[in-house]
């Protein structure tokens, strides 16, 4: 059995058609957040605690296609999505096409909390967040668009992001967050919301996903990555290499970035890159296009 205080963690910013070079600016803040974190769970954070407060650094930082950095729908609104789970107890809290709060992983883990659902979309979602106090957008325009930013729209459609942590007592958790594709129709979804397709965290391991959502949903690639080593038996390299099959044979393309209980980090994309930072086995953390 893996030891329980063995500390983990991985964060990922998307996967789509990136250059290493022009990631300069994401390879940092992705180096810092972990940094954070890793630091969180030797203070003795539990794990869904430092996805949240990861999770909420990466939306707010403006370099991904999550929190600030998200791109309008065809209506010229922003719409959010977010999923946090906790694995050991299962426990989800999730918002879908949340609009006017700055961080939609906050919203989610208050549904987890506060709610007997699991899931709240559009404007129940938001009046919920009003009720919890959740921190609002006064004016979108002035927010999401970033002065002397240029970014290409491929960008704004795959830069989703995720964490996923393994804390001092062996629990796994996971959060995944995203504006979505730009120019989406309203009201649209993709799989970061969605238990099992773009987030999931169980007693073996924690899951997020990124890249075409729709095709996401179809292999529910994140819960096929657990069901692959519960009835099949296999290890977590070989689950996450298959459900990632399984969604390119349908024409679909991204990531997933997966925590087993060993504590190391697995990565697999058919994307031309996927960026992301982990705690590798000798404590430093690593980062990579």
């Amino acid at each position: 059995m893996p030891k329980q205080n063995i500390i983990a963690l991985a964060v990922h910013g998307g996967a789509g058609k990136y250059n290493r070079a022009a990631q300069s600016a994401q390879s940092a803040h992705m180096k810092d957040v972990a940094q954070h974190g890793k630091a969180m769970l030797e203070a003795g954070a539990p794990a869904l605690d430092v996805v949240e407060e990861l999770a909420a650094q990466m939306e707010d930082a403006g370099l991904y296609v999550a929190g600030k950095g998200t791109g309008p729908n065809c209506a010229g609104e922003y719409e959010l999505d977010a999923c946090i789970m906790d694995g050991t107890p299962r426990n989800i809290g999730s918002v879908c096409a949340l609009k006017g709060y700055k961080n939609p992983v906050h919203v989610a883990r208050a549904v987890m909390e506060h709610t007997p659902h699991i899931m709240l979309t559009g404007r129940g979602a938001e009046n919920f967040a009003a009720g919890q106090g959740c921190k609002q957008i006064q004016n979108p325009l002035d927010y999401y668009i970033i002065q002397g930013v240029t970014r290409l729209p491929e960008e704004l459609d795959t830069g989703t992001i995720g964490v996923v942590a393994r804390d001092q007592g062996g629990h796994l958790a996971a959060a995944t967050s995203t504006g979505g594709l730009l120019g989406k129709m309203q009201g649209r979804v993709g799989d970061s919301p969605l238990p099992g397709a773009g987030c999931w965290a169980d007693e073996r391991v924690a899951v997020s996903c990124t890249g075409q959502g729709e095709f996401f949903i179809k292999a529910a690639i994140a819960a096929d990555i657990s069901a692959r080593m519960r009835y099949g038996g296999q290890a977590l390299p070989e689950a996450a290499q298959g459900a990632i099959a399984d969604m390119d044979a349908q024409g679909g393309y991204g990531g997933v970035m997966t925590l087993g209980i060993t504590g190391k980090a697995v990565f697999v994309f058919n994307a031309l890159g996927m960026r992301r930072a982990w705690s590798a086995e000798n404590g430093a953390i690593e980062v990579a296009v």
